[in-house]
């Protein structure tokens, strides 16, 4: 897929706009988007170069692919490592340029923090679901098979921007054809369902599609649920509000306590007609440079 933009497209930052003509571009490569790139492709680089000086050390990249039964078995930082697995050229290509050509202008949107939020938000979202149907033996997906690679984080980032830049073209790779956004999101999720069902048929062969599904299933809840600055300003609102109510709390007990100390004793003592404050009686006896204080407080 190819990035492509133009005045009035609509949706947020555009990545070589300009004037009423369509121009093909390319989004920027930095931040967010970059880090991961690096270590997928690192990963991946890792394993090609322990393949050939290194073999026996290969099998220990077993341990961080996502394998159901093992996460229920407390191998739980499974349900992250497993996106940076990949096991074919092509599978880490596609996943890489579709990282940065959908990653980009949603990075620029939100911000690197938020971004990073959403990525991962879909890639342990996109390994619940694996690991849900898994029990279930929906679509031939059993628990003991594994999974990996990014491609449950890439289609919550396909879904997202579908939903936040709908009205923007894409090119298509297959077939070569211009389509909008929300449509092409729309478009990816169905051949992914047919995929699934189709591969249902031969024994954990769908369980990529179901990891994809999952994780377009996430970036929709993410999107459509979730607040516009995401999970950390709905963390810190939580935060301000309990504090708050806390020191409400407490200026409330205060205040009660205050109203029983006044009940027991005389208020003419200390408050004047016009509800003041004034010292205690025994202040005025209180020489100079003693603490005390007389007259009215206002």
């Amino acid at each position: 897929m190819s990035y492509r933009s133009y005045r009035g497209s609509g949706g947020g930052r555009r990545f070589g706009g300009g004037g009423g003509t369509m121009s093909l571009s390319f989004p920027p490569f930095y931040g967010a988007v970059k880090m991961l790139v690096l270590i997928n492709t690192g990963v991946y680089f890792l394993q090609l170069l322990l393949g050939v000086f290194a073999r026996p050390l290969l099998r220990y990249f077993a341990y961080f692919q996502l394998v159901p039964s093992d996460v229920m078995h407390g191998y739980l930082y499974q349900v992250v490592t497993y996106g940076f697995l990949h096991v074919s050229f092509w599978h880490i290509l596609f996943n890489m340029l579709t990282l940065w050509m959908f990653g980009a202008q949603l990075e620029t949107g939100w911000g690197k923090r938020q971004f990073y939020e959403f990525y991962f938000f879909c890639l342990v979202g996109a390994a619940l679901v694996t690991i849900a149907i898994s029990y279930t033996g929906l679509l031939g997906v059993r628990p003991d098979i594994p999974t990996v690679g990014a491609s449950g984080a890439i289609f919550g980032l396909i879904v997202a921007f579908g939903m936040l830049y709908g009205e923007q073209e894409v090119m298509m790779i297959l077939p070569p054809v211009s389509i909008k956004a929300k449509y092409m999101a729309i478009v990816l999720v169905v051949i992914e369902f047919a995929l699934a069902l189709g591969a249902a048929q031969v024994p954990g062969a769908s369980v990529a599609y179901t990891a994809h599904l999952g994780g377009a299933l996430f970036g929709w809840i993410y999107i459509r649920f979730f607040p516009r600055q995401g999970l950390g300003f709905l963390s810190s609102e939580q935060y301000y509000g309990v504090r708050n109510s806390y020191y409400k709390w407490k200026r409330r007990r205060a205040a009660k306590k205050f109203e029983v100390y006044m009940r027991k004793h005389d208020k003419s003592e200390y408050f004047d007609q016009y509800g003041n404050y004034k010292a205690p009686p025994d202040d005025k006896d209180k020489g100079n440079g003693e603490s005390g204080r007389g007259g009215w407080v206002n």
